[in-house]
């Protein structure tokens, strides 16, 4: 077994990872040591302090952050002394020269080779190999794009709408559709760019746009010895500009059959490849027609994995570890039971097209109770930076079946509690897909948020005025708690320091709009609230 692993990622996946480091060593007696990557500015985030030890990455001059310069990840990793690299999701995760860069210094890259990552995270290659193990493939151009005179022969007999799409990468990026002949040169030439921007590689390839559509993977798993789990198959369909909003497992349209069969060929790819670790394999499915239609194969850990593991009772980053060690995959995969929702958290402000919204974590309250998980990489007091991701947490709900599962997300996050100074969260936005008839019913397409704008406001809320009002005295409560432990702290050194103002002001926003409230304690769950236009006092139930 390894016995330093250093953590190529930040925030809530390097917190994920360390976490199932710990409970490894709880549970075998082993004694795996984290080492946190980090820049200069994340010297106090919560992923480097729970960690064991942490290395600086020093600033890039050759990459736009440090976590994508193999030359300085290269001497972090000798300075941590690695035996071993989780990277998650991001960054280098679906990087084969880095993976290359790990071998050549003899240490264990966990996840898949090089080989089987450029074969299967090449999107074109990827779309080769399912065609001969059976996977089923939309009508496409069959290796890679160049010209203009290419794109427009591949067009003319693959028909429109279609859909041009970079070889590398993802998160959304290189992707553009085609609905008509003259927006498809434009296209091409803005999609072989973005791509060439994202991921260094502007390849692209076309093919038939599939519409009305729901997206549904499979999560696989391959240790080093020929077995492969297909452990869950998960609806990611609510999305947003390609990024996943709600995902759930299992899907709600697909029958067993069904599922059974997109397992069974999920496997028989992934083995083609002589894959290792864990993946995932994506495909869109059209209900109408009860047709799939491949998609590609992430060769990393997915952000929605906790569904799975909800709805298994496995760990699949625990299992990464061990397959990566050289153990083989224990027993038969583990069927599902009950039903799992996720819901991304972000730093986001969904009245303002989605515009980042990070800030200094002034208040977090997270929900308890039964069947729920909260995978998060920040604690009160951080502050979400602004040059990456947005995630403030994942909310995770099981339930026996798919409408306990619903109703434990939205209590859920109606419990959270997130107040960001200078931003604001999706919460609000989240709650209002959770209530509207398309997901619940699962009639929602992967097209459905972009087309109708669902869950963004077009006014105040009916309740706007009560949640400020609450925040501001959930701010004022814990800046109350804050001083209060201040104080007592300077009182035991003899020279007690207290603020002799009255009230507090707490400033906040909402939909663009800035508000200033000035809030004080009268009495036991009571308080004083004055916005500048007439106070208001009233019980509070804390």
């Amino acid at each position: 077994m390894f016995k330093r692993i250093a953590v190529v990622n930040r925030g809530e996946a390097a917190v994920r990872l360390i976490r199932a480091v710990r409970e490894l060593n709880s549970e075998h007696d082993y004694d795996i040591k984290t080492i946190a990557l980090h820049t200069e500015a994340e010297r106090r985030a919560m992923f480097v302090r729970q960690a064991d030890e942490d290395v600086t990455l020093r600033p890039s001059t050759t990459a736009a952050t440090p976590y994508l310069d193999h030359a300085e990840l290269e001497r972090a990793l000798l300075e941590a002394e690695a035996d071993a690299v989780w990277v998650g999701w991001g960054f280098v995760a679906e990087d084969p020269a880095f993976a290359e860069v790990c071998a050549r210094l003899n240490i264990t890259f966990i996840g898949p080779s090089a080989e089987a990552m450029r074969l299967l995270g090449d999107k074109v290659e990827a779309k080769l190999l399912a065609e001969k193990v059976g996977v089923p493939v939309a009508p496409w151009s069959g290796g890679p794009v160049e010209t203009r005179a290419d794109a427009r022969r591949h067009a003319q007999a693959i028909g429109y709408p279609l859909i041009i799409k970079a070889r590398s990468g993802g998160g959304g990026r290189g992707i553009r559709k085609v609905y008509s002949e003259d927006e498809l040169e434009l296209a091409l030439e803005r999609t072989q760019g973005e791509a060439e921007r994202s991921f260094g590689d502007p390849v692209v390839f076309i093919e038939r746009l599939v519409t009305d559509a729901r997206h549904v993977e499979v999560q696989v798993i391959a240790d080093a010895h020929g077995n492969v789990w297909a452990p869950g198959v998960r609806d990611c369909s609510i999305q947003r500009k390609n990024q996943k909003v709600i995902e759930e497992s299992a899907s709600p349209l697909l029958t067993k059959e069904q599922a059974d069969h997109l397992r069974s060929v999920s496997a028989d790819l992934v083995r083609a490849a002589g894959y290792c670790g864990a993946g995932t394999v994506e495909y869109l499915y059209q209900p109408d027609l009860k047709i799939f239609t491949f998609l590609e194969v992430n060769t990393r850990l997915q952000v929605e994995h906790p569904i799975t593991e909800a709805t298994t009772g496995i760990d699949l980053v625990k299992l990464q570890i061990l397959v990566a060690s050289g153990e083989t995959l224990p027993g038969d995969c583990p069927p599902e039971f009950g039903h799992a929702v996720e819901a991304r958290l972000n730093a986001e402000d969904a009245d303002n097209g989605f515009a980042p919204a990070p800030g200094s974590v002034q208040l977090l309250k997270f929900p308890l109770g039964s069947g729920l998980r909260v995978d998060t990489g920040i604690a009160q007091g951080d502050v979400i930076p602004p040059d990456y991701d947005s995630m403030v947490a994942k909310i995770i709900a099981w339930g026996r079946d798919r409408d306990e599962a619903l109703a434990r997300l939205r209590t859920a996050l109606r419990e959270t509690t997130v107040v960001l100074e200078g931003g604001t969260t999706t919460k609000s936005f989240l709650l209002d897909l959770l209530d509207r008839d398309e997901v619940i019913s699962a009639s929602a397409d992967t097209g459905w948020l972009d087309r109708t704008g669902a869950g963004t406001a077009t006014g105040p809320s009916r309740v706007a005025d009560i949640a400020l009002i609450a925040t501001a005295v959930d701010v004022y409560d814990a800046e109350e708690t804050h001083e209060r432990a201040a104080f007592l702290t300077s009182a035991r050194g003899g020279r007690p320091r207290a603020r002799h103002s009255v009230g507090r002001k707490v400033e906040l926003s909402y939909q663009g709009q800035a508000y200033e409230l000035l809030v004080g304690q009268v009495g036991p769950h009571r308080y004083r609230v004055d916005a500048g236009n007439g106070e208001l006092e009233g019980g509070v139930d804390r």
